[in-house]
């Protein structure tokens, strides 16, 4: 029997957490979203797999204990950006092969600002010791020389990222679950407060507290009346170049060829994508790596298909308008979008004919970008 995703649950994504609230509490409320989604008791689930910068000292098996889920498969992944990717991945393979019927895939994460900062400045041994010491401002400051590089490469403006913030504003404001809804306008872009030069507001993805699930098992056990979502092909790459690129390419440049082939189709024949969006620099070099940018044309795309909306990407806002809720956990809300669309659920935002979609995950600054990185195409189980 085919693996598939057939439910899809979030708790509420806020900015600003009330007295009470925990990384725990937020998960808690997507287990339940998700299992009245798939029409599921605890009782049916009998894998689990999580992320989060915040669930610690606890981990998944004390995530169980908290839920009270008896699981026979179980996972915690720790890979940053694409945690989820990783997690799809595995619990697809695991339901495949019998290890599970029923895996729990949850995301979630309550850091706050101050919180994220010292996770930021001890992420990992090159950051704490080499730059965290120099103040270099986090990922912000990483990744404002990503897009400097880049804009010089390709000719890029800061107006053509701002196309991409806006559109995603856009699809945004058709989320009910988007923490920012406000249509955004290329004047209030280009007028934002400096955060890194050339990043500025909203290039930036706001922290949030929150958190997402989705549910994998067989497709004969889809809610009536509801389509299935199967993985069609996924890969993955880590530490690719050792960091002696000058990451405006990603992992994803490995294996596009080869999750092609996989996935016996081309990027024409996928209908939206979902790609993980820490910064507008980052979706246009995931895009690129993966043949979605004819003659790698980043300003034509970014204009034309982003800003335009030819090629729908990010159909619940993104991370820079919906929010992110940690590093890891956010890369579970693409996966989860791309699953709704699928499943023709998406209301307002819904892509018409949405058969195929792909998903991206990137992450784990080693020291100058992402050493970690994945894409998946879904497609519709008819």
């Amino acid at each position: 029997m085919t693996a598939a995703i057939i439910a899809v649950g979030q708790s509420k994504f806020t900015r600003h957490p009330e007295p009470g609230q925990s990384t725990l509490t937020f998960i808690r409320d997507a287990v339940v979203s998700v299992l009245a989604d798939a029409e599921m008791k605890l009782a049916d689930i009998d894998g689990l797999a999580v992320t989060s910068f915040s669930l610690a000292p606890d981990c998944a098996v004390d995530l169980a204990f908290r839920l009270g889920l008896k699981a026979r498969w179980m996972l915690q992944d720790t890979n940053g950006g694409s945690s989820a990717m990783n997690m799809l991945g595995h619990a697809w393979r695991a339901v495949e092969a019998g290890a599970a019927k029923a895996i729990l895939v949850v995301a979630g994460d309550m850091t706050g600002l101050q919180g994220y900062a010292k996770i930021a400045a001890n992420y990992n041994s090159a950051t704490r010791d080499h730059l965290a010491p120099l103040g270099h401002g986090g990922p912000n400051g990483v990744y404002s020389l990503v897009t400097s590089r880049q804009m010089k490469k390709y000719g890029l403006e800061k107006s053509d990222y701002g196309m991409m913030a806006i559109a995603q504003r856009t699809w945004a404001g058709m989320n009910p679950n988007a923490v920012y809804r406000k249509p955004l306008t290329m004047e209030e872009y280009l007028a934002a407060p400096m955060v890194a030069d050339p990043l500025t507001r909203f290039d930036c993805v706001p922290i949030i507290a929150g958190a997402q699930a989705i549910i994998i098992t067989t497709a004969d056990r889809c809610p009536k009346g509801r389509a299935g979502v199967r993985v069609r092909a996924i890969r993955h790459s880590f530490n690719y170049d050792n960091q002696e690129g000058d990451g405006l390419e990603t992992g994803a440049s490995t294996f596009r060829d080869e999750l092609w082939a996989a996935a016996g189709c081309t990027p024409k024949d996928v209908q939206l994508a979902s790609i993980y969006d820490d910064y507008p620099a980052m979706v246009l070099a995931q895009a690129n790596d993966l043949g979605f940018i004819p003659d790698h044309d980043l300003k034509t795309f970014a204009r034309r298909e982003l800003g335009e909306r030819r090629f729908p990407v990010n159909t619940w806002g993104g991370m820079m308008s919906a929010g992110q809720p940690g590093g890891p956990a956010g890369g579970l809300n693409g996966i989860g979008e791309a699953v709704l669309q699928l499943q023709h659920r998406a209301g307002e935002r819904q892509v018409k004919g949405a058969e195929r979609a792909v998903t991206t995950g990137y992450g784990m600054t080693i020291y100058r970008y992402g050493g970690t990185a994945a894409a998946a195409v879904l497609e519709r189980v008819s």
